[in-house]
């Protein structure tokens, strides 16, 4: 309660109750310290499966580059800070490679806490952020699994820390296909039964069960837990779990935080005050330079690059479970824990007040910046799409689909392999006591398993090479070896199955490998099971959107020429609320174009959606709108027309994408006006901006006329994006 009336983090208020609690101090008895560290597990279980909760896989890869490159920025380069940060307080190696990976993650928590707190969620950059957020997320549970292995075998082994990887991707990708086929159709099959407390049961009793099978396979509890809360979070119940899980998260996670605080020691923090120094020091100045760094290197202008490297100074909740981690397994200096939770709660600290700042660093950089500088900045955040997607070649394309659908369908037919081989054959031959009849029965039941993902391994995009091989000549031997090595990688599995299981000749085992995959070929059946699953898959991969009242979210793309202080155009989504004095009214009448200089894009009433709406569409309580405006101009339609804060759209579900385009010479669009482009009526698409001459931008009406080596920003589905393009070319 002191912490939030003074404006701190609760997390910090926490971690300062635990010092006070834990025996360092000795105001209380503690009869048994392993009971905290038990119950400081049952904490971080409950943290990542409520961080997992709120994780999407698919999520994350619609988030674009940006993300995923300043996110392996930041990884990448904190680790190696961190590492020889650690190397100069005098730490052991091991030590040293914690640190790194403690220092290279920033605080979901703290940041969207922060960003509330300072109204800037609605700002452009915040969606950025969350995204780095959430890679950093995941890359956290993965390096976990990944020091376990280099701590337990105590030197780094290259091909057996390959196959550590190899096993925890296919750990991950197999339980999201299973989870994803039978999560969903369970829980709405089970609906009218789920009542709040069964739902409550169910989601810790399927988050223990999951931390039971990653043990049991190797890896972290945390591991298990963040896993099955990224599969409930594919539900249509995520939002109840996530409502209904949140005391238990706020609860154990409380207890967590407190067991952190136990084991410090404030007498060995005074002796310490130089590491913990330095490695503020480094994870400030590190993570800001560094995340601006990969903003800008991955198309972001610079005052976006610097608003989202400043948001990402401080050290979060994933560096505490790496340091419990290391002292778990004994392998980390005894400095090292309490060292890493004094630099968190200095960062934490200091992070709003140099979020606060950001404007006033960008302004002294701009002001001071040689202009040459400036410029080379502008030109690295720029990459228009306008060629980027029309010069992928339709074989590249079908490469990248194949490797795919062998990625996706090898991985599961390795595990019906390993489970029908390991398991299933023992357990035959112990029930059924007759040996071969044992193994008949495994080669049946586990080939019998294997055959829909082999016929989608051999079949899968053949209609795509067969067109490709009609429309020319040039790459007819690769697209006939892309067939010859998916049949030759079949006959290899069922090879496999038949060799473990019978002793025969291998001209006798190819032949029935081969009448093995004829059969599964030309069975109907099998095709039709194999279409039905995928289907099955797909419609449950993709429910919660399409039962979702959100079906019209777009990906924001903020690629611009040159300029850089014109640069914060984007998408957001707003709800019309019940007051707003623009109910009933048509959007030509409400004029929020010349009110407020933005462009509606799309509406979205219930389960329909109204993409580049006309100005006779009116607007009705609840209507959630995507608009596409500034910063400043979105912050003053909030106030008008809704209640609640504007979301960043990171999302693109329905493919409404904010895209610029060059105009080439021979462009059909040049010396034309937009009105009479007619790329509203022909491709349903908006022109909400023009760049001109270097980098003047400009806000044009229907009769602003085009020219060649104009850059127009386009907002419009994908498809209808592309059509122009192309056209344009």
């Amino acid at each position: 309660m002191i912490f939030k009336r003074i404006g701190q983090p609760v997390i910090l208020g926490y971690i300062l109750a635990g010092i006070i609690a834990g025996p360092s101090l000795n105001f209380f008895e503690i009869t048994d310290t392993e009971n905290i560290k038990t119950w400081a597990d049952i904490g971080v279980i409950f943290l990542l499966f409520s961080i997992g909760l709120d994780f999407s896989f698919k999520k994350l890869f619609k988030m674009g580059g940006t993300v995923f490159i300043t996110a392996f920025t930041i990884i990448l380069g904190m680790m190696m800070v961190g590492y020889f940060t650690g190397r100069l307080i005098g730490w052991d190696h091991m030590s040293c490679l914690f640190l790194g990976g403690m220092m290279a993650m920033s605080s979901t928590t703290i940041i969207i806490k922060t960003f509330e707190d300072l109204g800037l969620m609605k700002h452009q950059f915040a969606g950025l952020v969350i995204g780095v957020l959430i890679v950093e997320d995941l890359f956290a549970v993965i390096l976990m699994v990944l020091l376990s292995t280099l701590a337990i075998s105590s030197n780094i082994e290259g091909s057996a820390l390959i196959m550590d990887i190899v096993r925890l991707f296919a750990f991950l990708l197999i339980w999201f296909v299973c989870g994803i086929y039978v999560l969903p159709t369970f829980f709405e099959k089970a609906r009218k039964w789920l009542s709040d407390e069964t739902v409550v049961v169910m989601s810790v009793a399927l988050c223990f069960t999951m931390v039971l099978l990653a043990t049991k396979t190797g890896f972290s509890s945390a591991l298990g837990a963040f896993v099955m809360g990224s599969l409930l979070g594919e539900t249509m119940e995520q939002k109840r779990m996530e409502r209904l899980v949140k005391p238990l998260k706020d609860l154990f996670g409380a207890v967590f935080f407190v067991s952190v605080g136990m084991m410090i020691n404030p007498m060995g923090l005074l002796n310490n005050w130089l590491p913990i120094l330095l490695i503020s020091v480094a994870v400030v100045v590190g993570q800001l330079s560094l995340g601006t760094i990969g903003m800008i290197f991955s198309g972001q202008p610079l005052k976006v690059a610097m608003q989202s490297g400043f948001s990402l100074v401080q050290v979060g909740e994933f560096a505490f479970i790496i340091a419990q981690l290391g002292e778990n397994l004994k392998v980390t200096n005894s400095d090292l824990y309490p060292t890493i939770v004094t630099v968190s709660a200095i960062t934490t600290f200091l992070t709003p007040f140099i979020i606060k700042r950001t404007d006033w660093a960008y302004d002294k950089f701009t002001a001071k910046c040689p202009p040459r500088i400036l410029n080379i900045l502008g030109k690295l955040s720029f990459s228009p799409k306008a060629t980027s997607h029309i010069a992928n070649s339709k074989t590249k394309d079908l490469l990248v689909s194949v490797s795919k659908v062998l990625l996706f369908h090898l991985t599961i037919l390795f595990f019906i392999i390993v489970f029908g081989l390991k398991y299933l054959n023992p357990f035959l031959s112990d029930l059924i006591g007759k040996d071969f009849t044992a193994r008949i029965l495994t080669a049946i039941i586990t080939l019998g398993a294997m055959a829909p993902f082999m016929r989608a391994v051999l079949v899968k995009k053949n209609k795509t090479i067969r067109h490709l091989m009609q429309e020319t000549d040039t790459n007819k031997g690769l697209l006939i070896g892309i067939i010859v090595l998916r049949i030759l990688i079949c006959i290899g599995l069922v090879g496999i199955v038949l060799s473990s299981l019978f002793n025969m000749g291998w001209i006798l085992l190819i032949g029935i490998a081969f009448l093995t995959l004829c059969f599964i070929i030309f069975n109907k059946p099998i095709k039709n099971r194999s279409i039905a699953m995928e289907r099955h898959f797909i419609d449950n991969l993709n429910a919660k959107e399409n039962n979702s009242k959100i079906l019209v979210e777009g990906e924001r793309y903020k690629k611009v020429a040159k300029s850089l202080l014109e640069r914060d155009l984007h998408l957001a989504e707003f709800e019309v609320s019940a007051d707003s004095p623009n109910i009933g009214k048509e959007l030509k009448d409400v004029r929020i174009r010349q009110n407020y200089g933005i462009n509606v894009v799309s509406i979205t009433r219930g389960k329909r959606h109204i993409n580049i709406p006309d100005g006779k569409e009116m607007l009705y309580p609840g209507d959630r709108i995507v608009v596409v405006g500034t910063d400043e101009q979105l912050k003053n339609f909030d106030t008008d027309i809704s209640k609640q804060t504007a979301e960043e759209l990171v999302d693109n579900s329905s493919e409404m994408i904010l895209e610029q385009l060059v105009l080439s010479d021979t462009s059909p669009f040049v010396g034309k006006t937009i009105v009479n482009s007619y790329v509203r009526e022909r491709y349903r698409c908006m022109i909400v901006g023009v760049e001109r001459d270097g980098g003047n931008f400009i806000k044009p009406g229907i009769n602003e006329a085009l020219c060649a080596g104009d850059i127009i920003w386009l907002v419009g589905e994908r498809d209808n994006i592309d059509l122009l393009a192309k056209e344009n070319q």
